[in-house]
């Protein structure tokens, strides 16, 4: 079961009933989306929901990788560009942002996305460590891959997509 944008699974996290089965069996879910032409991967459990962002916040002096913050059902989230903290342009034209919700202890983040993908299952031996000639910026946020029949998929560590760094200096 993908969740579709701007589907939720109320305030608990966006485990589908058929995600605890897998879990049960050893098999690795996770939910996919694109930034360009490569695919990632956030584990499941990870992932509080998906949702389409309607307006943004400004944050005044924030790192650039932080794009302001939403509103989503009442709670404060804060969109973070995957685009940015990998050293690519914005998108010409972005259209609707669409965001993977994670958290961090009492904290909300919005992880911005080109596109969404489906909930893979996986089996654990298609698992592999972070390739060394991978790309080092996508090195940075990988916690390991999943080879797949015609791509690889990464694996976001939820850890590192959440440390920002503000070179601001003071005066």
């Amino acid at each position: 079961m993908t969740p579709a944008v701007g589907q939720h699974y109320g305030d608990r996290r966006a485990v589908p009933p058929a995600a605890e089965d897998a879990a049960a069996e050893g098999r690795l879910q996770y939910v996919t989306a694109w930034i360009g032409d490569q695919l990632f991967g956030i584990p499941i459990e990870d992932v509080r929901d998906v949702f389409v962002i309607q307006s943004l916040t400004p944050v005044p002096l924030a790192p650039p990788e932080i794009l302001g913050l939403a509103n989503l059902r009442g709670r404060v989230v804060t969109a973070v560009s995957l685009r940015q903290q990998l050293g690519l342009p914005a998108l010409p034209d972005p259209g609707r942002m669409i965001a993977i919700g994670i958290g961090a202890g009492s904290e909300s983040f919005g992880v911005i996305v080109d596109r969404i993908g489906e909930v893979l299952d996986l089996a654990p031996e298609t698992a592999a460590a972070t390739p060394f000639h991978l790309d080092p910026r996508w090195t940075s946020l990988s916690k390991g891959v999943h080879r797949l029949d015609d791509r690889l998929l990464i694996v976001l560590n939820v850890d590192s997509v959440l440390s920002f760094s503000n070179d601001i200096t003071v005066f």
